[in-house]
């Protein structure tokens, strides 16, 4: 059970890792006819800068997926202080379903992020560097999603025992 309980614990601060750095570093999109890439915050070359108008309602929907990564990084560390805390309170034999619950919302919002930037990011980049490739930050993205998702079906299968 230890060892159970161990491998969960990694699996969830893993999980938690790479959200933080899908959300913080800047290689969401690679250009392909320069040196610029961006992340949610900032279009870089040598220097970075605040990527134009994301403070107007023009980038909404660069708002939403920048929402939902901080909400979706912000339930997944919250979560596993739940689990810890569910850990000593919960009663044997007992389901972890209110730390699943918070899991499972935290893919929800990685899953919400990750495809309405892939739809439209077109509508808050700037034209000059629509032609290029993801980056690693949002493959990690996507790569978290079914990690938070996967620990969250753990938390509801997981059962408190001796």
């Amino acid at each position: 059970m230890l060892v159970i309980l161990a491998f969960i614990i990694l699996f969830h601060i893993i999980s938690a890792i790479l959200l933080f750095i899908a959300t913080i570093h800047n290689a969401w999109w690679f250009t392909t006819n320069g040196n610029f890439y961006t992340d949610l915050w900032h279009i870089c070359n040598i220097t970075c800068e605040e990527i134009p108008k994301s403070a107007t309602s023009d980038a909404g929907y660069l708002q939403t997926v920048q929402a939902t990564m901080i909400l979706a990084t912000m339930l997944c560390c919250v979560d596993l202080f739940v689990f810890i805390l569910q850990l000593f309170r919960l009663k044997q034999g007992e389901r972890f379903v209110f730390t699943a619950v918070i899991q499972l919302l935290s893919a929800l919002c990685v899953l919400i992020a990750v495809l309405v930037y892939m739809a439209e990011r077109k509508s808050f980049q700037n034209p000059n560097i629509w032609e290029g490739n993801y980056g690693y930050s949002f493959v990690l993205a996507w790569v978290a999603f079914p990690m938070t998702f996967i620990s969250g079906i753990m938390y509801l299968v997981l059962r408190k025992r001796k």
